[in-house]
């Protein structure tokens, strides 16, 4: 009997250890990181536009952003194609290599896009825009948002939602190592999350915590029961100044010399010499 309780005893801790390691392997599968793609969209909100016989609109806002770095070319919403603009070492650079600092190049870009009947526009330090899309590449080691202009915001008129296309490039095997803090601050060089819209987060929330504790100040003032006044008091002898201070101004006052009535709406009180002589 002893012998078989010796056989049976490891093959059931095997079996123990086997379903342990089974259920630890299967909750590690379960857990799955969350992707560079989806911790950078959840970030950047995206904007959600719509159209009808007046043109482009905004639906929905996304997240602000300010633009940090002047240069990036882009079209109307309404055209069909989109410029896209290249981000790397800290440099804009436009489409068809086009140095943005100088003017000359710029000018021979404009000429060649208006000849194709495409319109242009050179996005500017501080103008706002909203994210339209983002997408990771690992194997490029780059990230590609898609941005469309706040008009309301830049008070363009009439409205065109510029749009442009931006390829953030990260040097060669660093973008599946690198934090997803860095990557936003190397994003945030050339497109910053607006002060703008932190403030109207903020602001939303204070409106919200307001709210609550107004409706909680006013739900704790119904249930207590409302304090009567202390009733005022008039006395003989009192002066005109200790009336007045406990009644307010008379509605008239009767002027006998020494002697003065004042009439309130209920009452009327009688001085002689600045002083109360009588109350009816």
């Amino acid at each position: 009997m002893g012998q078989k309780f010796e056989k049976v005893i490891p093959a059931i801790v095997v079996i123990m250890c086997a379903t342990m390691f089974m259920v630890s392997h299967a909750g590690a599968q379960g857990a799955a990181p969350v992707s560079l793609q989806e911790q950078l969209a959840a970030q950047y909100k995206a904007v959600k536009m719509g159209s009808d016989t007046s043109g482009y609109s905004v639906i929905e806002e996304g997240t602000l952003l300010a633009v940090q770095k002047g240069g990036m070319l882009g079209v109307p919403y309404s055209d069909k194609s989109a410029l896209t603009n290249k981000y790397e070492g800290g440099t804009v650079h436009p489409p068809s290599g086009l140095v943005v600092s100088g003017k000359k190049a710029l000018l021979g870009h404009f000429s060649q896009t208006q000849s194709q009947g495409q319109t242009t526009k050179l996005f500017a330090k501080g103008d706002k825009v909203y994210p339209t899309k983002i997408d990771v590449s690992l194997d490029k080691d780059t990230v590609t948002m898609g941005i469309v202009a706040c008009d309301t915001c830049n008070k363009t008129d009439p409205p065109t939602y510029n749009k442009a296309q931006v390829v953030f490039q990260f040097p060669k095997g660093s973008l599946a190592k690198a934090a997803v803090g860095d990557v936003e601050d190397t994003i945030g060089q050339l497109l910053s999350i607006s002060e703008d819209s932190q403030q109207d987060q903020g602001g939303q929330q204070e409106g919200q915590q307001g709210g609550q504790g107004a409706q909680g100040g006013q739900d704790q003032q119904a249930a207590q029961p409302q304090q009567q006044a202390e009733p005022q008091t008039i006395e003989k002898g009192q002066t005109t100044d200790q009336v007045q201070t406990a009644l307010g101004k008379p509605d008239k006052i009767v002027n006998l010399g020494t002697k003065q009535i004042w009439v309130y709406k209920d009452l009327k009180v009688t001085f002689v010499s600045g002083k109360v002589s009588d109350v009816q």
